[in-house]
């Protein structure tokens, strides 16, 4: 399983961070870019993506690996 990918506010746009790492992967104009961006590596790396707000709480969540607790249903 890879690192969690994280979106992030980076310098007035919006960065794709991988969990623990200082610097951004890559950054975006908007958020949706940078969550399609974080998506597409969290798929590839079955991991989770973490969508954060402007003031840096967490707004949405996805996981893209095995789910140690997937839905019941």
């Amino acid at each position: 399983m890879g690192k969690n990918q994280h979106v992030v506010p980076h310098n007035g746009k919006w960065g794709v961070r991988g969990a623990g790492n200082s610097k951004v992967t890559k950054t975006a104009n908007t958020q949706q870019e940078a969550i399609n961006t974080a998506r597409e590596i969290a798929k590839n790396q079955q991991s989770e993506m973490i969508v954060h707000r402007p003031n840096g709480q967490i707004r949405d969540k996805d996981s893209y690996g095995n789910d140690p607790y997937p839905p019941k249903g």
